[in-house]
């Protein structure tokens, strides 16, 4: 089963995956594990009692890796997912793209 979190924090159902290759989610949690520790680090800084700026510094760091990796899985959702789902012949998978953008680009 797998799972999906909404703007709320609920988890629903999925019903598609996507196959990656071992070395594709290698990096791709090498980089979710460097965003938890900057989290992890933010965390600690707040608990320090640390000056509001260097936190604010860390937390733009920590948005622009957010950034990185959601652009890296755009990308690869494009020229993976979604050019096989036209290959395919589904081309309601237009709409996901679009909803996708919009929701990318806010």
């Amino acid at each position: 089963m797998i799972y999906t979190i909404d703007g709320g924090g609920r988890m629903s159902q999925c019903c598609k995956k996507t196959e990656r290759s071992e070395e594709e989610k290698k990096q791709l949690l090498n980089r979710i594990n460097r965003i938890s520790g900057q989290v992890n680090g933010i965390k600690k800084m707040v608990e320090d009692d640390t000056y509001c700026n260097d936190i604010l510094i860390q937390i733009v760091a920590a948005e622009k890796s957010l950034k990185s990796l959601a652009n890296l899985m755009f990308e690869n959702h494009i020229y993976r997912c979604i050019s096989n789902d036209i290959e395919k012949g589904n081309v309601e998978v237009i709409d996901e793209l679009t909803s996708l953008f919009k929701r990318f680009n806010d």
